[in-house]
């Protein structure tokens, strides 16, 4: 993983940090699910919302790829997160984690998520 096209986050950072959930949405295969609490995994219009959710209150995200194992145009990430941001009550927000992904690189070089678990092994 080292073109830009096998950075899994390049677009997925760039839509959080824009607050464009339509953009946010291009970062998941239509099928993928998202679990934005622990035991609660989304999908579809579902997924959107949660994702418009929490892009309406970052303020900056990073993340780091601490592992990445490929298997042709699948790949597991094991991925450390942090992001500052506003609660809709208007309290700042630091959150971190480790994620556990599922990815799936296109036709088109991008890759996807397929599965997308912010909160790692819950």
């Amino acid at each position: 993983m080292t073109s830009s096209h096998d950075d899994p986050f390049t677009d997925f950072l760039a839509a959080i940090d824009s607050g464009d959930a339509t953009a946010l949405d291009r970062a998941y295969e239509p099928d993928a699910v998202l679990v934005p609490r622990p035991g609660h995994p989304v999908a579809g219009q579902e997924r959107v919302a949660a994702n418009a959710h929490f892009a309406s209150m970052a303020e900056s995200m990073r993340a780091r790829v601490r592992h990445a194992y490929t298997a042709g145009d699948i790949a597991l990430l094991i991925v450390d997160w942090s992001m500052r941001g506003t609660a809709p009550d208007g309290t700042p927000l630091e959150l971190s984690g480790t994620a556990t992904d599922v990815v799936r690189r296109g036709a088109d070089g991008h890759w996807r998520y397929v599965i997308d678990n912010p909160s790692g092994t819950e």
